[in-house]
């Protein structure tokens, strides 16, 4: 006899395939979900394209289709407003012919990426810092040095001949150059060894992750003991718990002792955007982008001739029309939370679409969760890799939840705000005598907002802002 508890088991069983699709079509991003939805519309004899609505759609959101962006998605909102009338715009059939304006034929295969390597991704990053020709020059010896693994194995001073300049670089202009090509892409490029590597990589998680803060006390002090996996001379030195050793260690093996090595395997990934935010009549509005993804329905006639059927054996086909069935409700759930989640994000980051990103406010998934009565653990998966795009740029969703940091008037902003004040800051100094990290902190604390100088150093790589030392213009 079954228990109530093994019930219950049998119960959530049952359920697993739908929710499991569910789940699965939430967390993909546009990309991924339009290539589902293609393969189901071509193994699935019940489906079929709603083609006069996905035509409807991609009017509907702006014109030709769905914007697309080559571009990684900046982690900040670009310089450059892209009005609603220059988004850029994608058929939602990638990457089959489409037709110009001009009634050509054109292969939307030619804008596949081509694969791209080390050297040239970091340069195509230098591109877009403000540096004076010899900074460039010393960064780019550098990202040329580097090997198929991402370390710098060669000395500083021994990267160019001292007669390519006209005054040779000493130690200090060496070493500003490699802290600039330190904070390009990938963390842990560009390290002289090992322990420089995973101690790169980990200056850029959150230190209140767990394991994370005694993760740093193990690789800068005792990598050797953790190589000969004596966990326990690891404990006993460390003094620490069994668990937090755990963790630890965890944290640690989960980074990449081989940074370089992700490079010049798959192409630059294409954005498409899940929603569009547009202001309308003074509001500021959300509108699924599914013009960018077929619009999957059930073939009526399939469906009616197959019930009509007296066939004994089935079972194979009921199980087609099934998940034709769950599909198209799972899509149309996709869209769903996901209109929901951006509204909230707009709703709650109201002053971000005013006035930008000086006026980020702080915001966390359960805040989100709590708004909309859906579980935290959906919310995450309706932001993870899921695209915004705004008069400013196409932004992450994950852009708009900033954590909190306290002022000493006792209140908060959010760590998006205190980017935009860096970069402020920074566009507003005198460029013969540029603000250091310390300055920048300093003048930020005189504004109420205490950030630690390695807090603001993080925050000044992620807006792209070259050193102090590279920032000087003689």
């Amino acid at each position: 006899m079954h228990t109530a508890h093994e019930l219950r088991l049998h119960q959530q069983t049952a359920l697993t395939p739908r929710l499991q699709q569910s789940v699965k079509l939430l967390q993909m991003s546009a990309l991924e979900f339009n290539q589902k939805v293609q393969q189901a519309l071509v193994e699935n004899p019940f489906l079929e394209e709603d083609e006069e609505t996905t035509a409807a759609y991609a009017q509907d959101d702006g014109g030709d289709g769905a914007a697309l962006s080559a571009e990684p998605a900046p982690t900040v909102a670009p310089s450059v407003p892209v009005t609603d009338s220059h988004l850029p715009e994608y058929s939602g059939d990638y990457p089959i012919s489409h037709r110009t304006n001009d009634g050509a034929l054109m292969d939307m295969g030619q804008w596949v990426g081509a694969s791209v390597s080390l050297q040239e991704r970091l340069n195509q990053e230098l591109r877009t810092y403000r540096l004076s020709p010899r900074d460039r020059l010393l960064a780019q010896y550098i990202v040329q040095a580097l090997d198929e693994d991402g370390y710098l194995r060669q000395p500083l001073q021994e990267l160019a001949d001292h007669s390519v300049f006209s005054i040779p670089p000493d130690e200090s202009e060496w070493r500003a150059a490699l802290s600039l090509v330190q904070q390009l892409d990938a963390p842990g490029l560009a390290a002289r060894d090992l322990r420089e590597c995973l101690t790169l990589q980990l200056r850029g998680l959150d230190t209140q992750r767990p394991g994370v803060a005694l993760a740093r006390r193990i690789v800068a002090q005792h990598l050797d003991i953790l190589a000969r996996h004596d966990y326990e001379t690891l404990q006993r030195t460390l003094d620490c718990s069994d668990n937090d050793l755990r963790q630890a260690c965890g944290v640690v093996r989960s980074l990449d002792p081989r940074p370089g090595r992700s490079y010049d395997q798959a192409p630059p990934a294409y954005i498409v955007p899940d929603v569009i935010v547009r202001k309308e009549n003074g509001q500021w509005q959300v509108h699924c982008n599914r013009g960018a993804v077929p619009q999957p329905r059930l073939h009526r006639v399939y469906a009616d001739l197959f019930r009509s059927t007296r066939y004994r054996d089935r079972g194979p086909m009921a199980q087609e029309l099934q998940e034709a069935r769950w599909l198209v409700r799972n899509v149309e759930q996709r869209y769903s939370t996901i209109q929901r989640v951006a509204e909230a994000i707009v709703r709650m980051q109201h002053m971000f679409f005013e006035y930008g990103p000086v006026a980020l406010r702080p915001l966390m998934l359960r805040e989100i969760s709590a708004e909309l009565d859906i579980h935290e653990s959906t919310v995450s998966r309706a932001t993870t890799n899921k695209y915004m795009a705004t008069p400013m740029g196409i932004l992450e969703f994950k852009y708009f939840f900033s954590r909190e940091l306290a002022t000493d008037t006792g209140g908060t902003c959010s760590a998006g705000a205190v980017r935009a004040l860096i970069t402020d800051l920074i566009d507003n100094e005198d460029p013969r005598m540029p603000l250091s990290d310390v300055e920048l902190a300093s003048k930020l604390a005189a504004d109420g907002i205490v950030v630690a100088r390695r807090t603001v150093s993080k925050y000044r790589a992620q807006i792209k802002r070259p050193p102090a030392e590279m920032r000087r213009q003689y």
